[in-house]
């Protein structure tokens, strides 16, 4: 059974829910409280009576975004078997990126990371840990293969990762602003042969 919120814990859910999609459409920046507002249907005392400032909501925003892609994540890895299957599953999560991201508009935490790079060092910080996190993520999967013997054991496990990672943020940048999930599937595809070509005994 789950857990019952009271009136107040749903507003301020409501305002992180959509301000979450809100930034990550239009951005930290670019968005106001008016737009805020305009968002939730609730008035500018009803905002801040939940929270101090918008940038705690941004805070609250991206822990919610990256809550919902950490799930996603979890779920397809559920889906896989193999350590090589793991990792090419991880691009499944934005296999619609076009159509249907995690997150309306796209990865909160690609988006984030340029938005705040020079311009909301705390959200930056946010975005670094969600980003080790994840590649803490893959690195374990990466070991997990060569320790129970499908992978070799030469593989670079720090760089490999980052190369998943960065493969996959390029890939849904590229198929969001072309309109078009070929970008995802084709990184898939050759990362999959890359992987492989490092299969045990080969």
């Amino acid at each position: 059974m789950g857990v019952v919120m009271g009136k107040g814990e749903q507003t301020r859910m409501h305002i992180i829910q959509k301000s979450a999609e809100l930034f990550n459409v239009r951005g930290y920046a670019g968005s106001s409280i008016n737009d805020i507002m305009k968002a939730t249907g609730l008035k500018k005392g009803g905002i801040y009576r939940n929270f101090a400032s918008k940038d705690q909501i941004a805070a609250e925003a991206f822990e919610y975004s990256t809550a919902i892609l950490s799930e996603r994540l979890s779920k397809a890895l559920e889906s896989a078997d193999s350590p090589i299957e793991k990792m090419l599953v991880i691009f499944d999560v934005y296999k619609d990126a076009v159509n249907d991201p995690p997150v309306i508009g796209g990865c909160p935490l690609l988006n984030t990371a340029i938005e705040s790079d020079d311009t909301h060092p705390e959200l930056r910080e946010q975005a670094l840990r969600v980003m080790n996190q994840f590649l803490s993520i893959i690195q374990e999967i990466i070991q997990d293969g060569i320790e129970s013997g499908e992978l070799r054991s030469d593989m670079e496990v720090v760089s490999l990762s980052s190369l998943i990672l960065s493969t996959m943020e390029g890939a849904i940048m590229a198929s969001r602003l072309a309109r078009d999930n070929r970008h995802i599937a084709y990184c898939k595809e050759h990362l999959h042969r890359y992987l492989l070509s490092y299969q045990a005994g080969r």
